[in-house]
């Protein structure tokens, strides 16, 4: 048996009916903040978080065309310590045949989806060193090596003005999440 990097679960996504409803839950019940919010793909989306270090632990997505009876599950996502580690799980799940193995650069993170047996989407991704409005994407293809994939994320995100070092974005959360007697105020 192939011995897979350690993927941890850092958030889930959520298809809603009522997306400033939920997302009112959200902040007032469990004090998160959104971190972006936008449209994309003819739906709405809002990403969560109660941690600096986290673009999102929840992302919800309003989409007018799902119906009641649809899953409200949209993803569940495990978290990589590096690139190298993403590129592993590739090259596994590949060999696996995983069903829609697709890659996808967010420009804070760079992702690969595949679906469980029965349909529910799974997430592998690793941070970026940086940090963009969401939602934002472009392909990924995990073939190339980890220097080919980082020089063509940072030529994709430099033409983006809202890019800013993730450092600068999570002291800046840490703020706005009341945490900035806990983070290092250098820089």
């Amino acid at each position: 048996m192939t011995l897979l990097p350690n993927a941890q679960l850092t958030h889930v996504g959520l298809f809603v009916r009522n997306l400033q409803v939920m997302t009112d839950f959200y902040c007032r019940m469990l004090g998160m903040v959104v971190t972006d919010s936008g449209p994309f793909g003819g739906r709405e989306l809002a990403f969560l978080s109660r941690s600096p270090d986290e673009h999102h632990q929840l992302v919800m997505i309003h989409d007018p065309s799902r119906t009641e009876c649809a899953s409200a599950l949209s993803q569940i996502s495990f978290r990589l310590e590096n690139l190298e580690a993403l590129r592993t799980f590739y090259a596994f799940l590949a060999e696996e045949k995983a069903s829609d193995l697709e890659g996808r650069n967010h420009g804070n993170s760079w992702s690969l989806y595949f679906f469980d047996p029965e349909r529910n989407k799974i997430e592998i991704y690793v941070p970026t060193p940086w940090q963009l409005s969401q939602p934002w994407r472009a392909p990924l293809d995990l073939t190339k090596t980890a220097d080919a994939i980082v020089a063509e994320t940072e030529r994709l995100v430099s033409q983006n003005p809202t890019t800013q070092p993730a450092e600068q974005w999570s002291r800046a959360m840490a703020r706005r999440m009341g945490f900035a007697s806990t983070v290092n105020e250098e820089a």
